[in-house]
């Protein structure tokens, strides 16, 4: 087994160290970024010509045009229909423990009337339509489609329109059933950079959308980069990470495979224990040891633990907490005896497990709350995608005729001490009313 590092916080390197194993180059290759903004001008140019070709190319099918790109919804019903009892018992099940989990994050507008009769207020509404990307390449990824488009459904997002790719022609049965579950309005089989592009210029068959939320491979992240502005996005992902923040009350074999649950992702992800007791350190690393041997995945979680795995020994559980908020991780359980003591320590963490029963892999299928998380440290400043992503908010302003009056004053003279005359008589002529 290719070991993770070992470190103690205790050891006067211990400063660099950490550096060492949080540094991770997150810059974009420039041979991407070309390809990927050579491909957008053809699909902003083109439009459908352009999305058969590189459908074509990347895919290795040939539609007869754009129209065979559409999924229709009875096909998803059908997919629905043809996978497994159980696998459908448990995507209706993580459906419905997602919807219950976002329908408490539901945004209302609210209002308040003033003495004079001035309004001010917030109205929250929906965005008209939302492109879905669910990768399908290497892996399909039913989940991905439920997080992301209950959210935006609970929303209240009219139409959500989600672009997969399907290599060699074939989609995945588990993700058009999770589309019908989940209220896909429009599915088209295409992907990569190709279908941003179409999302975010429109073309004749693919209809333009005012954000795109889903993860993908370097070419879609790329891609969403480019297009940001002309739309929304909801991030640009960086490699899936956790952190086991654990005392003696743990249990290593539980502790290893939750490491295991991040490393297998791919090379790049990173796995860490933090712990203030030396020998739980020593029965996870032996628990892992045991247990590589039966991953299927054993490569990648060896690949992932050597160049970005550590576990780390420190004083005491507050020095664990402290390092979780330098870290921010994208997962934090705390495998701990009294998690609800630690919780208030704990600032930045895309989600937080708590206790030993809450492992990261329910968080991903069905525990309800959303698996889109910030990566990469960006947990200090932002949140997991939610049915606020989908949202958006306008203030309202009514004005009566006697506050005209009185913050007419005030906006004039502020007006004008920034040298905008327009603006303070603007103000002025209101006041000047007397009808």
């Amino acid at each position: 087994m290719a070991d993770p590092r070992r470190l103690s916080s205790a050891d006067p390197r211990f400063e660099e160290e950490l550096a060492r194993l949080l540094a991770f180059e997150g810059a974009q290759d420039e041979g991407v970024d070309r390809a990927v903004a050579a491909i957008l001008e053809d699909i902003a140019r083109r439009g459908d010509e352009a999305l058969v070709e590189y459908t074509r190319r990347f895919d290795r099918w040939s539609p007869a045009s754009a129209a065979d790109l559409e999924v229709s919804p009875a096909a998803c019903r059908e997919a629905l229909g043809r996978i497994g009892e159980a696998e459908r018992r448990a995507l209706e099940t993580a459906a419905s423990r997602v919807r219950a989990y976002h329908e408490h994050q539901h945004l209302k507008g609210w209002r308040v009337e003033e003495e004079d009769g001035t309004m001010l207020g917030q109205q929250v509404t929906p965005l008209d339509r939302v492109g879905l990307y669910v990768p399908g390449g290497k892996a399909a990824y039913p989940s991905s489609v439920l997080m992301n488009a209950i959210a935006a459904k609970v929303a209240g997002v009219p139409d959500l329109v989600m672009v997969v790719p399907t290599p060699d022609g074939a989609a995945n049965d588990h993700v058009l059933a999770a589309a019908a579950i989940a209220g896909v309005d429009r599915v088209f089989r295409v992907g990569g950079a190709q279908a941003i592009g179409a999302l975010a210029y429109g073309t004749r068959t693919v209809p333009a959308v005012d954000k795109i939320v889903g993860p993908g491979n370097a070419y879609v992240a790329a891609a969403k980069r480019r297009v940001f502005g002309r739309v929304g996005i909801d991030m640009v992902a960086g490699p899936s990470e956790i952190l086991v923040v654990a005392d003696s009350t743990a249990n290593p074999e539980w502790v290893a495979m939750d490491l295991f649950s991040q490393a297998e992702h791919d090379e790049i992800a990173q796995s860490i224990l933090v712990t203030p007791d030396r020998a739980l350190a020593d029965r996870v690393h032996e628990a892992m040891r045991r247990a590589l041997g039966a991953m299927p995945r054993r490569a990648i979680i060896e690949a992932s633990l050597a160049n970005r795995g550590a576990i780390i020994v420190v004083r005491d559980l507050d020095e664990a907490c402290a390092l979780a908020n330098r870290i921010a991780p994208e997962h934090l359980e705390l495998a701990v005896a009294d998690p609800d003591a630690l919780l208030p320590k704990i600032r930045h963490a895309g989600a937080i497990f708590m206790g030993h029963y809450a492992s990261e892999s329910l968080g991903d299928y069905c525990a309800g709350p959303n698996h889109v998380l910030p990566t990469s440290r960006t947990a200090r400043f932002s949140s997991p995608l939610g049915v606020y992503d989908f949202q958006k908010r306008s203030s309202l302003i009514r004005v009566a005729r006697g506050a005209a009056v009185t913050l007419g004053r005030t906006a004039t003279t502020l007006a004008r001490a920034e040298g905008l005359e327009a603006h303070a008589r603007s103000a002025e002529l209101r006041g000047e009313d007397r009808q």
